[in-house]
């Protein structure tokens, strides 16, 4: 299942003036390799595909967790963080569910335009979500809440280090 065309052109222009060098993609051959010609261009990551994968694993457990901790605080909680956490649950399944899809079909078919929604997905709105799950005290967050969202996080935040290119977590901060 392919992106429409309007999309695609969108995320690849978004791509190549962005999040990418000037051609569009990252060169992965270095010049004293003899296995890649120069001009051979990659754009999968191992490293990703494996936090991609760990990550589809986890976060059922986490949509499972997190819905039983809004059982059981919701009498407790004010209207209007009752209505903002419902809403952010269902906002972070439908917005995990597409982010992991364009996450796979980019780095598994070496899809530029694929990978840059993922990593717009992944910055502009899953990662503040997380942030604000984590942090928000006054939604009376629960321990098991918190590692759940710490770990949630932390893969979130490694997938677009790996998408970025980038070999660890320290070469971004």
């Amino acid at each position: 299942m392919d992106l429409p065309d309007a999309i695609r052109k969108r995320l690849e222009d978004f791509s190549r003036n962005v999040l990418f060098d000037q051609s569009g993609t990252r060169t992965v051959a270095r010049e004293n390799d003899t296995f890649l010609p120069h001009d051979k261009r990659l754009l999968s990551s191992l490293h990703l595909q494996m936090s991609l994968y760990f990550n589809m694993w986890f976060f059922p457990l986490w949509w499972i967790s997190e819905a039983v901790m809004l059982h059981l605080k919701y009498p407790a909680l004010p209207d209007y963080y009752k209505f903002i956490l419902v809403t952010v649950l269902i906002l972070m399944t439908l917005i995990e569910a597409i982010r992991l899809f364009l996450g796979y079909s980019g780095n598994l078919q070496e899809q530029v335009p694929e990978l840059a929604g993922f990593w717009l997905l992944s910055i502009l709105l899953q990662f503040p979500l997380i942030l604000f799950q984590l942090f928000n005290e006054a939604i009376l967050i629960q321990p098991l809440e918190r590692g759940v969202h710490i770990v949630l996080a932390i893969f979130i935040l490694a997938q677009v280090c790996h998408t970025q290119g980038k070999e660890s977590l320290s070469d971004v901060l």
